[in-house]
C-alpha cells in the first residue's frame, strides 16, 4: 500500500526562486524514506508540503492516494504524524499530557482527553521506553528524553506515516541511537512507514543493515540528484559532487555494516 507519493512537486515562495523543483518519489508500508543534503537545500520546506503547512506551486502530493490539497488537517493528522527537531517548552505540562496532545485530532473542539486517548498515550510512553516519566514536568527534560516524548506524541496519533525533519538534530550518540532503535522497531514491528530529513548519513546505513526497505534522495541545487538504496547514492562519488568532502564507505567486519568516514574538505585537496 502506497501511503505518500509525490509527483513532479516544485514550490518557491512568491512563486520565485524556486526551493525545490520537480520532486518525485513515493513511500510504501513499512518502508523509510531518507532525505539527505546540505544546509539550506530545501529538506525542512520539502517536510512542510508533505504535512500540508505550504503548498506546492506545481505537481501533486497524495496521502493514502487523496490530494493534500482537499484534505482538513484533522484528515491529514489521521494519516501522517509529525515529529520536529525541536520544541519551545514553553509552559509545565506534565509529559502524559503532551503525549495525549497528539490525540488532539480525534476529539471534538473543547473536549477532555478521554480514558481511550490517555490509554493510548500510556502505551506510547511505554514504546519510548518513557513510562517513569509520566509525571514529570516536560520543561525539566533533557534534549534526548524531550525528543523521545515527541516521538510517543506522534505515536500516539496512531498514523501509519511518521514524518520526521531532523529528530535527531542536537542530541548525543546514546540518545540518536535510542531515537534509531524505536524508529526501526516501528517500521519492522507496527508496519509504520518513516520519511526523515537527516544530516547523518549513517543512519541510512543503520536502517538498511537491520532488514528495513531503506530509499535515499541526495538532494543539492533543488533536485534529488540521486535516488536509491544508501548503497547505490550514498557513494564517495556523490558524496564529492553533493557535499564537496571526500570520503570513504567501510564496513564492519563482525557485521557487515557499512559506514560513512569523512576524510577531509575536498576544497582543501
Amino acid at each position: 500500500m502506497t501511503l505518500l507519493e509525490v509527483k513532479n512537486a516544485t514550490f518557491g515562495y512568491n512563486g520565485i526562486d524556486n526551493i525545490f523543483e520537480d520532486i518525485s518519489f513515493s513511500v510504501g508500508q513499512g518502508e523509510a524514506f531518507l532525505i539527505v543534503g546540505p544546509n539550506g537545500c530545501g529538506k525542512s520546506t520539502i517536510i512542510d508540503n508533505l504535512l500540508g503547512l505550504k503548498k506546492p506551486d506545481s505537481g501533486s502530493i497524495f496521502l493514502q492516494s487523496t490530494d493534500i490539497r482537499k484534505m482538513k488537517p484533522n484528515e491529514i493528522a489521521r494519516v501522517a504524524a509529525f515529529v520536529p527537531q525541536g520544541h519551545v517548552k514553553s509552559f509545565a505540562y506534565n509529559v502524559i499530557d503532551i503525549v495525549i496532545m497528539g490525540r488532539a485530532f480525534a476529539a471534538g473542539m473543547f473536549s477532555a482527553p478521554d480514558s481511550e486517548s490517555k490509554d493510548i498515550a500510556i502505551d506510547a510512553l511505554a514504546q519510548v521506553g518513557m513510562s517513569e516519566f509520566h509525571d514529570r514536568e516536560y520543561t525539566t527534560l533533557s534534549g534526548g528524553e524531550l525528543q523521545l516524548v515527541l516521538i510517543a506524541r506522534a505515536i500516539a496519533q496512531r498514523s501509519g506515516l511518521l514524518i520526521m525533519d531532523e529528530p535527531t538534530a542536537h542530541l548525543d550518540f546514546r540518545h540518536e541511537l535510542d531515537v534509531l532503535e524505536i524508529i526501526s522497531g516501528l517500521i519492522k514491528n507496527k508496519g509504520i512507514s518513516i520519511v526523515m530529513a537527516t544530516h547523518f548519513l549513517n543512519q541510512a546505513f543503520y536502517l538498511e543493515s537491520v532488514g528495513i526497505k531503506t530509499t535515499v534522495a541526495l538532494m543539492n541545487d533543488r533536485i534529488f540528484e540521486r535516488v536509491g538504496t544508501p548503497t547505490d547514492v550514498l557513494t564517495p562519488e556523490n558524496l564529492e559532487s553533493v557535499f564537496r568532502i571526500t570520503a570513504k564507505v567501510a564496513s564492519d567486519g563482525s557485521d557487515g555494516r557499512k559506514f560513512i568516514l569523512a576524510l577531509h574538505n575536498s576544497k582543501e585537496s
